[in-house]
């Protein structure tokens, strides 16, 4: 619990920012909690960079508050009002036409002017190009976060959306660089999922051909073609082959609120198709049957409810996986990796 001297200074905060003096609060915050230790301070935080950012209308300003309001909420899920502030300022940012996302952490030392963002993003992209002409793959090098947002007619008929976060881990990191580089070229949007079983789990991802029957890894991996075979060079696959390889060794489970890789009873044939698995998903074990066959890559920290919702919704088809109501990821968005202080100004 916050010491009395901390919370008399988040009231005295929240005032300011009611009052419209918010340019004082974050040298405040920072005084009381300089390591960011409590959700009411990022909170705090968020809204006075959203009050600042209202007044100069800077995009870099906005991201700032929303990656504060994002970290309070992920610290406290169950302070309603962490999550309200969040969602109210995104909604602010899309009328605006400002998109939510993090100067990727390679970038972020020291103050780096427009003409260095350019400068640094062009080396940046020869470095992944020269990279990938030598049959390599970028990896990643700590857990990232996604955020999905659906949308479904869930099983009364009711029309709904949500988001789901998720983290993708490292351990798996064939999977994570692929699926990681198909969400920031914007590969998963508007794709939808075209396989959904109750109890069980929901499938997506085919951004080819939308039945289960299309999708390739981003970026080559060693393996191709739909048995997954190994390839000394790229040169001898065609880029809508390639297929990773499995990581069924990292450690990772089967449970439910989790993300695991689609393929073929052949190993190291996945692609770019993904499987979330609900709540209640073998009774609320997960799909164990699947440990060591797919590699888990990801956890559902948040929204795992709608995995759920969507779950149960109407099917029907040969195998009553088909989804009776089209079931939409209308977007996939990263979110970086969030490990910085909130008090670092750049």
């Amino acid at each position: 619990m916050a010491s009395e001297k901390v919370q008399k200074a988040w009231s005295r905060a929240e005032a300011d920012i009611k009052k419209g003096n918010y340019a004082g609060v974050l040298p405040l915050l920072e005084e009381i909690d300089a390591e960011g230790q409590h959700a009411m301070t990022w909170y705090l935080a968020g809204l006075a960079r959203r009050e600042e950012a209202k007044a100069s209308g800077a995009a870099s300003t906005y991201r700032k508050a929303a990656k504060n309001l994002r970290t309070a909420m992920h610290m406290d899920r169950r302070t309603k009002r962490y999550n309200s502030a969040y969602n109210e300022l995104l909604n602010e940012m899309t009328e605006k036409r400002i998109g939510e996302y993090l100067i990727p952490p390679l970038l972020k030392d020291g103050t780096p002017t427009l003409t260095s963002f350019g400068l640094m993003g062009a080396v940046f992209l020869a470095v992944l190009f020269v990279l990938s002409q030598a049959g390599n793959s970028p990896a990643l090098t700590g857990d990232e976060v996604v955020r999905m947002s659906l949308t479904w007619t869930d099983a009364d008929g009711t029309d709904r959306s949500g988001d789901v976060t998720i983290q993708i881990h490292a351990d798996a990191p064939s999977h994570a660089s692929s699926f990681m580089q198909h969400v920031n070229e914007g590969t998963y949007d508007g794709t939808i999922f075209h396989r959904v079983i109750d109890d069980f789990m929901i499938q997506g991802g085919d951004f080819e051909n939308s039945d289960g029957t299309g999708g390739y890894a981003a970026s080559w991996f060693g393996h191709c073609g739909p048995n997954g075979q190994a390839e000394p060079s790229s040169s001898a696959c065609d880029q809508t082959q390639y297929t990773l390889p499995d990581e069924v060794d990292n450690g990772r489970l089967h449970d439910v609120c989790t993300l695991s890789m689609a393929k073929t009873q052949s190993p190291n044939t996945g692609g770019s198709q993904f499987f979330l698995i609900p709540e209640d998903s073998n009774e609320g074990q997960g799909p164990s049957w699947l440990d060591g066959q797919h590699t888990v890559f990801g956890t559902i920290t948040d929204g795992c409810e709608h995995v759920t919702s969507i779950s149960e919704i109407q099917t029907d088809g040969q195998s009553n996986s088909d989804p009776v109501h089209q079931v939409t990821l209308v977007e996939a968005v990263s979110m970086g990796a969030d490990d910085t202080p909130w008090y670092v100004f750049w």
